[in-house]
Protein backbone atom coordinates (compact mmCIF):
# COMPACT_ATOMS: atom_id res chain seq x y z
CA UNK A 1 0.00 0.00 0.00
CA UNK A 2 1.46 3.34 -1.08
CA UNK A 3 0.98 6.14 1.43
CA UNK A 4 2.28 9.47 2.68
CA UNK A 5 2.91 10.50 6.28
CA UNK A 6 4.08 13.66 7.97
CA UNK A 7 7.80 14.18 8.45
CA UNK A 8 9.80 17.01 10.02
CA UNK A 9 10.09 18.83 6.67
CA UNK A 10 6.79 17.81 5.09
CA UNK A 11 5.24 14.70 3.66
CA UNK A 12 7.29 11.51 3.35
CA UNK A 13 6.49 8.87 0.74
CA UNK A 14 6.25 5.26 1.82
CA UNK A 15 5.03 1.74 1.07
CA UNK A 16 3.49 -0.41 3.81
CA UNK A 17 3.25 -4.15 3.30
CA UNK A 18 1.26 -6.39 5.62
CA UNK A 19 1.61 -10.18 5.77
CA UNK A 20 -1.15 -12.47 4.52
CA UNK A 21 -1.87 -13.54 8.11
CA UNK A 22 -2.00 -11.56 11.36
CA UNK A 23 1.19 -9.55 11.82
CA UNK A 24 3.50 -10.49 14.70
CA UNK A 25 5.62 -7.32 14.56
CA UNK A 26 6.04 -4.08 12.61
CA UNK A 27 9.33 -2.82 11.17
CA UNK A 28 10.58 0.34 9.47
CA UNK A 29 13.31 -0.54 6.97
CA UNK A 30 15.52 2.28 5.64
CA UNK A 31 17.18 2.71 2.26
CA UNK A 32 20.84 3.42 1.38
CA UNK A 33 22.50 6.81 1.00
CA UNK A 34 20.15 9.28 -0.74
CA UNK A 35 23.09 11.27 -2.05
CA UNK A 36 24.13 8.28 -4.19
CA UNK A 37 20.77 7.32 -5.62
CA UNK A 38 19.44 5.36 -2.66
CA UNK A 39 15.67 4.98 -2.38
CA UNK A 40 13.03 2.65 -0.97
CA UNK A 41 12.96 0.89 -4.37
CA UNK A 42 16.56 -0.35 -4.00
CA UNK A 43 16.77 -4.10 -4.70
CA UNK A 44 18.28 -4.97 -1.31
CA UNK A 45 15.59 -2.98 0.50
CA UNK A 46 12.89 -4.65 -1.59
CA UNK A 47 14.20 -8.17 -0.93
CA UNK A 48 14.64 -7.57 2.79
CA UNK A 49 11.09 -6.21 2.99
CA UNK A 50 9.76 -9.29 1.18
CA UNK A 51 11.55 -11.57 3.60
CA UNK A 52 10.06 -9.70 6.54
CA UNK A 53 6.57 -9.83 5.04
CA UNK A 54 6.91 -13.58 4.44
CA UNK A 55 7.86 -13.97 8.11
CA UNK A 56 4.65 -12.28 9.29
CA UNK A 57 5.99 -8.77 9.80
CA UNK A 58 4.29 -5.56 8.66
CA UNK A 59 7.06 -3.54 7.02
CA UNK A 60 7.21 0.13 6.12
CA UNK A 61 9.86 1.32 3.69
CA UNK A 62 9.96 5.00 2.89
CA UNK A 63 11.96 7.65 1.07
CA UNK A 64 14.08 9.98 3.16
CA UNK A 65 13.49 13.70 2.63
CA UNK A 66 14.25 14.92 -0.87
CA UNK A 67 14.00 11.45 -2.43
CA UNK A 68 11.16 10.54 -4.79
CA UNK A 69 8.00 12.34 -3.69
CA UNK A 70 9.30 13.04 -0.17
CA UNK A 71 9.49 16.74 0.67
CA UNK A 72 12.64 18.57 1.75
CA UNK A 73 16.33 18.58 0.95
CA UNK A 74 18.22 15.31 0.62
CA UNK A 75 19.62 14.26 4.02
CA UNK A 76 23.13 13.09 4.79
CA UNK A 77 24.98 14.99 2.08
CA UNK A 78 26.39 17.85 4.13
CA UNK A 79 29.92 18.15 5.57
CA UNK A 80 31.12 15.41 7.87
CA UNK A 81 28.61 13.16 9.61
CA UNK A 82 25.49 15.08 8.60
CA UNK A 83 22.80 12.47 9.24
CA UNK A 84 20.43 14.52 11.37
CA UNK A 85 17.76 14.69 8.68
CA UNK A 86 17.72 10.94 8.17
CA UNK A 87 17.49 10.33 11.91
CA UNK A 88 14.55 12.73 12.19
CA UNK A 89 12.77 11.09 9.25
CA UNK A 90 13.27 7.62 10.71
CA UNK A 91 11.89 8.79 14.03
CA UNK A 92 8.78 10.11 12.27
CA UNK A 93 8.40 6.82 10.37
CA UNK A 94 8.59 4.80 13.59
CA UNK A 95 6.02 7.03 15.25
CA UNK A 96 3.72 6.69 12.24
CA UNK A 97 4.03 2.91 12.05
CA UNK A 98 3.42 2.61 15.78
CA UNK A 99 0.18 4.54 15.34
CA UNK A 100 -0.88 2.50 12.30
CA UNK A 101 -0.11 -0.90 13.85
CA UNK A 102 -0.70 -0.35 17.59
CA UNK A 103 0.12 -3.17 19.96
CA UNK A 104 2.71 -4.81 17.71
CA UNK A 105 6.38 -5.03 18.72
CA UNK A 106 8.22 -2.27 16.86
CA UNK A 107 11.43 -3.12 14.99
CA UNK A 108 13.86 -1.04 12.93
CA UNK A 109 16.31 -1.90 10.20
CA UNK A 110 18.01 -0.74 7.06
CA UNK A 111 20.59 -1.27 4.37
CA UNK A 112 23.98 0.52 4.34
CA UNK A 113 23.34 4.21 5.22
CA UNK A 114 19.89 3.07 6.33
CA UNK A 115 21.38 0.39 8.58
CA UNK A 116 23.54 3.03 10.25
CA UNK A 117 20.50 5.24 10.86
CA UNK A 118 18.57 2.29 12.31
CA UNK A 119 21.53 1.34 14.51
CA UNK A 120 21.78 4.84 15.92
CA UNK A 121 18.04 4.94 16.53
CA UNK A 122 18.21 1.55 18.23
CA UNK A 123 20.79 2.91 20.67
CA UNK A 124 18.37 5.70 21.63
CA UNK A 125 14.86 4.26 21.54
CA UNK A 126 14.55 1.39 23.97
CA UNK A 127 11.06 0.46 22.77
CA UNK A 128 12.58 -1.02 19.61
CA UNK A 129 12.46 -4.76 20.18
CA UNK A 130 14.72 -5.88 17.33
CA UNK A 131 17.16 -4.44 14.81
CA UNK A 132 18.15 -5.72 11.36
CA UNK A 133 21.32 -4.09 10.00
CA UNK A 134 22.22 -5.11 6.45
CA UNK A 135 25.69 -4.17 5.16
CA UNK A 136 26.46 -1.81 8.03
CA UNK A 137 29.19 0.38 6.44
CA UNK A 138 31.73 0.20 9.27
CA UNK A 139 34.70 0.74 6.94
CA UNK A 140 33.24 3.93 5.47
CA UNK A 141 31.61 5.51 8.56
CA UNK A 142 32.11 5.26 12.31
CA UNK A 143 29.29 3.36 14.01
CA UNK A 144 30.13 3.66 17.73
CA UNK A 145 26.46 3.50 18.75
CA UNK A 146 26.36 -0.23 17.92
CA UNK A 147 27.98 -0.88 21.30
CA UNK A 148 25.04 0.86 23.02
CA UNK A 149 22.33 -1.24 21.34
CA UNK A 150 20.46 -3.41 23.82
CA UNK A 151 17.85 -5.02 21.56
CA UNK A 152 18.35 -8.39 19.85
CA UNK A 153 20.10 -7.51 16.59
CA UNK A 154 21.18 -9.24 13.39
CA UNK A 155 24.04 -7.63 11.47
CA UNK A 156 24.10 -9.21 8.01
CA UNK A 157 27.30 -8.50 6.06
CA UNK A 158 28.76 -9.42 2.65
CA UNK A 159 32.26 -10.86 2.47
CA UNK A 160 33.24 -8.80 -0.62
CA UNK A 161 31.76 -5.51 0.56
CA UNK A 162 34.15 -2.61 0.06
CA UNK A 163 32.34 -0.63 2.76
CA UNK A 164 32.77 -3.21 5.50
CA UNK A 165 32.90 -6.96 6.11
CA UNK A 166 32.30 -9.17 9.11
CA UNK A 167 36.02 -9.02 9.89
CA UNK A 168 35.96 -5.22 9.89
CA UNK A 169 33.01 -5.27 12.26
CA UNK A 170 34.58 -7.77 14.66
CA UNK A 171 37.88 -5.86 14.64
CA UNK A 172 36.09 -2.64 15.60
CA UNK A 173 33.84 -4.30 18.17
CA UNK A 174 35.77 -7.28 19.60
CA UNK A 175 33.53 -7.59 22.63
CA UNK A 176 30.07 -7.46 21.08
CA UNK A 177 27.35 -8.61 23.44
CA UNK A 178 25.61 -11.92 22.81
CA UNK A 179 22.36 -10.30 21.74
CA UNK A 180 24.09 -8.95 18.62
CA UNK A 181 24.52 -11.67 15.99
CA UNK A 182 26.78 -11.18 12.98
CA UNK A 183 26.34 -13.25 9.82
CA UNK A 184 28.03 -12.98 6.45
CA UNK A 185 26.95 -13.97 2.96
CA UNK A 186 29.87 -15.29 0.95
CA UNK A 187 30.44 -14.25 -2.64
CA UNK A 188 28.44 -11.05 -2.21
CA UNK A 189 29.37 -7.42 -2.75
CA UNK A 190 27.79 -4.39 -1.08
CA UNK A 191 24.64 -4.77 -3.16
CA UNK A 192 24.47 -8.58 -2.77
CA UNK A 193 24.56 -9.06 -6.54
CA UNK A 194 23.71 -12.66 -7.34
CA UNK A 195 22.84 -13.35 -3.69
CA UNK A 196 19.58 -11.44 -3.23
CA UNK A 197 17.50 -14.61 -2.92
CA UNK A 198 19.78 -15.84 -0.13
CA UNK A 199 19.56 -12.44 1.54
CA UNK A 200 15.77 -12.62 1.49
CA UNK A 201 15.87 -16.14 2.95
CA UNK A 202 18.21 -15.16 5.77
CA UNK A 203 16.03 -12.17 6.67
CA UNK A 204 12.94 -14.38 6.68
CA UNK A 205 14.60 -17.06 8.81
CA UNK A 206 15.75 -14.46 11.35
CA UNK A 207 12.37 -12.75 11.53
CA UNK A 208 10.39 -15.95 12.16
CA UNK A 209 12.38 -16.77 15.30
CA UNK A 210 10.27 -16.43 18.46
CA UNK A 211 9.89 -12.91 19.77
CA UNK A 212 11.17 -12.53 23.31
Amino acid sequence: MHLDFEGPEGRLEGVLWDPSTSARAAMVFCHPHPGYGGSMHNSVVYRAARGLQEAGVSVLRFNFRGVGRSAGKVAGTGPGDDSTGADEDLGAALDFLGEQRPGLPLWAGGFSFGARAACRMGSQRRELKRLLLVALPVRAFACPFLAAVQSPTLVLMADEDEFGTRRDLVDQFPGLAGHISVEEIRGADHFFKGQLALLQQKVRDWAVCPID
